[in-house]
């Protein structure tokens, strides 16, 4: 009896492990972790709420969600996922349909100052392309944007 209730935790520990069910984010979630980012900047400043989201074990970067800030030229100034990124020009980043979502992104926070943008992305977690939903919001000079996986 022992053995078949040692089998059913390790499957069950074997399942949360590997499944994208139990670590995915929601859009509602990268909506408020943006909303969560602009309040700390507003409280502690730019080099702060930087420096914050450019940690991936900061309170920015959560399972397969982080806050991403660009300037409003395209550059990337902070990344939580990526610390690569920061300080490149993303303005011809594509992505797999050809679409300039970097540009885009820049272009929504000019026009319309926070809005919802759709493109495709590679998934941390399941390494595939998928359709992504990402909030943006412009704050002062600066872009910041949270996406989650559909």
């Amino acid at each position: 009896m022992k053995r078949i209730w040692l089998f059913v935790a390790m499957g069950v520990l074997f399942f949360a492990a590997t499944s994208d069910v139990w670590s995915a984010g929601t859009t509602q979630e990268a909506k408020a972790m943006v909303e969560k980012a602009i309040a700390f900047y507003k409280a502690n400043g730019k080099e702060k709420v930087l420096a914050e989201i450019s940690n991936p074990t900061g309170q920015f970067a959560k399972d397969d969600l982080c806050v991403t800030v660009y300037d409003m030229n395209g550059k990337c100034l902070a990344h939580g996922f990526n610390k690569s990124m920061i300080g490149m020009d993303l303005m011809t980043l594509k992505d797999p349909d050809g679409k300039f979502f970097v540009k885009e992104r820049v272009e929504l926070a000019r026009t319309k100052g926070k809005s919802w943008q759709d493109y495709k992305f590679t998934n941390p977690l399941s390494k595939k392309v998928e359709n992504k939903s990402a909030w943006i919001e412009k704050v002062d000079d600066t872009i910041l944007a949270c996406g989650a996986y559909k």
